[in-house]
């Protein structure tokens, strides 16, 4: 299947490693053109001289903090320069740290807000212009299964990523006419370090292990279970396409079958 995707401009953030790196290289198997950022310089560089070499993908990576508004002009900037526009936009970023209400200050209440919501605002109102003047466009935002399904211990991701969800879905209709679609990709269990650390964590809480943990996960999944980064990357790789023209406005889980919910 042609994907349409040959010469367009994505922009992944948080794309070193996991799932942007996995989207990534999914969009430069495609025929994309690619802006990549992330926190980690020498991660990102990596990332970028392996999807150069092994998909022959035109790549400009940019070391920079999403939730900083200078580090996000940045990457914007060289978007820009070296390609003119910004067509797809992939936000991405860390999950807020695990723990209970009470394990959180006001200030990593406000951190997770910079990092898994503001930097989803801000990215898209830098871009949106340029969409809405090519009247085509497609924003694809990373958020979690525990938007349909809170995960226990996850209350920062659980509340930050249902903003986004909110503030998606009521974009998709506001550019909608534009040939802009807005849509949301929920990640399950997925074998990144983002779910090795929790798993430690996890572990850490109930006197446990790891493997336990992970155990308990794979259970919980119909699959039985974790997915693969590259199983999510071809999610949004389709979300990003001429195919998913007349998709807009939703939420689309890759979980195995993990969320028990009928919608």
């Amino acid at each position: 299947m042609d994907l349409g995707l040959k010469d367009k401009v994505a922009l992944v953030a948080a794309s070193s490693r996991g799932l942007g790196r996995a989207v990534a290289e999914e969009l430069a198997r495609e025929g994309a053109r690619l802006v990549l950022c992330a926190r980690g310089g020498e991660a990102l560089r990596e990332t970028a001289d392996a999807i150069r070499r092994d998909h022959g993908a035109q790549v400009v990576d940019v070391e920079a903090d999403v939730a900083d508004a200078a580090s996000r002009e940045r990457v914007v900037a060289a978007a820009m320069a070296a390609f003119g526009r910004v067509d797809v936009l992939v936000t991405n970023g860390g999950g807020p740290p695990a723990g209970p209400f009470e394990a959180h200050s006001a200030e990593a209440w406000a951190e997770a807000v910079r990092q898994n919501l503001t930097s989803v605002v801000e990215l898209t109102r830098a871009v949106l212009p340029g969409m809405k003047a090519r009247r085509w466009g497609r924003i694809i935002n990373v958020t979690s299964i525990a938007v349909k399904q809170p995960v226990d211990n996850l209350i920062l991701s659980n509340s930050v990523r249902a903003a986004v969800t909110g503030f998606a879905r009521t974009l998709a209709n506001e550019v909608a006419a534009f040939g802009i679609t807005v849509n949301n990709v929920m990640p399950g269990y997925t074998r990144t370090q983002r779910v090795v650390d929790l798993a430690a964590r996890n572990a850490t809480l109930r006197d446990s292990t790891p493997e336990q943990e992970q155990r308990v996960w794979e259970q919980q999944i119909p699959m039985g279970r974790l997915g693969e980064p590259a199983e999510f990357g071809a999610m949004v790789a389709f979300l990003a396409s001429e195919r998913a023209s007349y998709t807009t406005g939703a939420s689309i889980p890759v979980d195995g079958g993990w969320i028990k919910s009928l919608l």
